[in-house]
C-alpha cells in the first residue's frame, strides 16, 4: 500500500506556498487557474469512464442497481448524485444508491475511523442485499482507502461489476476494480484538501456516469430530460417546457398534453407525435425500451 505522503494529493503544491499571505483576489486567482486544469485531467480517463458506463448499463439491463459508495467527501459526492437521479432521469429511489462510512450520519458530520475499516465497506454492501447484478462504483480520491477497498473485494467475490474512481496514478484501488478510473488532479490549493479539485474531478466522473448511463437507458429525447419527475412547481414548469420543445406546440397544448399524460413527460411527447393516446404511447414506449425516438418511428 502506497504511504500517504507520497501521493500526489497530499503533497505540496509550489503555486501556492504563500497561500496564507496572498491577497484575497490573488488567492482566488490562484483557486480558478488550478481548478481549470480539472476538465483536461478527467479528459485523459474519458475510455476508462467509458467502460464504466457500459458496465452500468449493461448492469441495468439485467435488474442491477448502481451503487456509489466511499467515505468523507468522496462518499458524499457519490451520494449527491444518487439521490439526484429519481427527480431528473424518474428512475426509481433502489436503482441508484449511495453508501457512505458511517451511514446517513457522516453525510453531515464527520464520523471519525470508519474509512480505515474493510469489513465496513463489505458489510454495508451485505446490508443493501448486493447481488451479481449490481454493480459497485467506489469513490476514493487517495485510491488506497480500505473501506473502499473492502466493498470492492466483497463486491467482486460476489460477481458484482465493480468501478474504481481515484485522483491519483497507479491507485491500489484500481487494483481490485474491473475498471480503474483514475483522474491525476495534482497537489492542492490547500495542502491535502481532497474536497477542492479532487472532488471537482469526482464529481465530473459521478455527472458523466450517470449521465451517460441514463442517455443509454432512454431517459433522455435529444438533450432533453424526459423522464423527469414533475414533483415541485419548478419541475412541472421544466416538463411542460421539454414537451413543447419536443412538439413544437404551444405552451397550453404542453400542459395539456402533459395532464393527460399522468404528468409523464416522455409519454405527452410519444402522445403527440404518434398520434396516439397515452395509453397508446405508452405501450409504444414500453416496446421501445423506453426510447422516445424509436417509439415514435414505431
Amino acid at each position: 500500500m502506497n504511504e500517504i505522503g507520497s501521493l500526489s494529493t497530499e503533497t505540496a503544491n509550489p503555486r501556492s506556498a504563500t497561500l496564507d499571505s496572498m491577497p484575497i483576489e490573488e488567492l482566488l486567482r490562484t483557486m480558478n487557474t488550478e481548478d481549470a486544469a480539472v476538465a483536461a485531467a478527467v479528459a485523459q480517463a474519458i475510455p476508462q469512464i467509458a467502460r464504466a458506463v457500459e458496465l452500468i448499463v449493461a448492469a441495468r439491463g439485467r435488474g442491477g442497481r448502481l451503487i456509489y459508495l466511499g467515505a468523507g467527501t468522496s462518499g458524499r459526492l457519490g451520494v449527491l448524485d444518487a439521490v439526484e437521479c429519481p427527480p431528473t432521469f424518474g428512475t426509481a429511489p433502489g436503482e441508484v444508491i449511495g453508501l457512505i462510512a458511517g451511514g446517513p450520519e457522516a453525510l453531515w458530520q464527520a464520523v471519525e475511523g470508519v474509512e480505515d475499516d474493510p469489513a465496513r465497506g463489505a458489510l454495508d454492501l451485505t446490508a443493501i442485499e448486493l447481488t451479481a447484478n449490481d454493480v459497485v462504483v467506489a469513490v476514493a480520491a487517495s485510491g488506497r482507502t480500505p473501506y473502499a477497498i473492502g466493498a470492492l473485494q466483497h463486491a467482486r467475490a460476489n460477481g458484482a461489476a465493480t468501478v474504481a474512481v481515484s485522483c491519483n496514478r497507479g491507485a491500489e484501488l484500481s487494483a481490485h476494480a474491473d475498471v480503474g478510473i483514475e483522474i491525476e488532479t495534482g497537489p492542492e490549493v490547500l495542502t491535502g484538501s481532497t474536497r477542492l479539485k479532487a472532488g471537482t474531478a469526482q464529481k465530473m466522473v459521478c455527472n458523466m456516469l450517470s449521465t451517460a448511463t441514463m442517455v443509454r437507458s432512454g431517459k433522455v429525447y435529444g438533450n432533453m430530460m424526459v423522464d423527469v419527475n414533475p414533483s415541485n412547481a419548478k419541475l412541472v414548469d421544466r416538463a411542460r417546457r421539454i414537451v413543447a420543445e419536443a412538439t413544437g406546440v404551444d405552451s397550453a397544448t404542453a400542459a395539456a398534453l402533459l395532464d393527460a399524460s399522468g404528468g409523464h413527460a416522455k409519454t405527452a411527447i410519444v402522445m403527440r407525435l404518434a398520434g396516439v393516446d397515452a395509453a397508446a404511447a405508452r405501450r409504444l414506449l414500453d416496446g421501445a425500451n423506453g426510447f422516445v425516438r424509436t417509439a415514435v418511428r414505431g
